[in-house]
């Protein structure tokens, strides 16, 4: 499986309407979870989040809003940000653009959000060009560190090392709450709080 945990300059440029990172003079990061609400991975990220006073930013499935509505009011209720990932985490590579439109239309009819995430970060030119059409508001948010919880031939100690190695002031980073991901991000996350502590990071939600 190949992907970088660190967002190179070059693909910045190429989707620069993207937000892929933020200013790093207010020494700030940004904690973000995809594909979720989850039964067991979401609200542990709620208490983790919780005891470290942080807030976070949660990319949603439609359907997964759909199938735990109060574990996405636990989210909006704890203060954190979310944001739509489609209705049925599709891959804009692989998906006609009026289609891959009308499901993250679905999905916007669940999440109260004009942050956007496309699943995988695949999302074409043409694609984004619609979205903001149809969506003026829209903030397409990417990122530039990626903890890799996702990779099964990982462990949590290389999600943790992921972080906080390519971590800087403004960075976008991204965690699952997922059935998948859960043996790495349930160790990583706590880990990667406690660093972010002792940096005196401030960690804030995505508006």
């Amino acid at each position: 499986m190949f992907y970088l945990t660190k967002t190179p300059g070059i693909l910045k440029a190429l989707y620069k309407s993207c937000i892929w990172n933020f200013s790093p003079a207010a020494n700030t990061v940004y904690l973000t979870f995809d594909d979720g609400p989850h039964p067991e991975a979401t609200p542990f990220i709620l208490e983790q989040l919780a005891k470290y006073e942080a807030k976070g930013t949660f990319f949603c499935i439609g359907k997964n809003v759909v199938e735990h509505p109060a574990i996405y009011q636990q989210i909006l209720e704890a203060g954190h940000s979310t944001g739509n990932h489609t209705h049925n985490h599709v891959n804009g590579w692989k998906t006609g653009t009026d289609k891959y439109i009308e499901n993250i239309l679905e999905a916007r009819k669940y999440i109260t959000s004009n942050l956007f995430r496309p699943p995988y970060g695949r999302i074409t030119p043409f694609q984004i060009k619609q979205l903001k059409k149809t969506i003026p508001e829209v903030k397409i948010i990417m990122w530039d560190v990626l903890s890799a919880d996702f990779d099964q031939e990982i462990d949590g100690e290389t999600c943790v090392q992921n972080v906080v190695f390519k971590m800087q002031p403004g960075s976008i980073i991204v965690f699952h709450d997922s059935t998948k991901a859960w043996d790495r991000m349930s160790y990583a996350l706590p880990r990667v709080l406690e660093y972010c502590r002792k940096m005196k990071f401030e960690m804030a939600g995505i508006k």
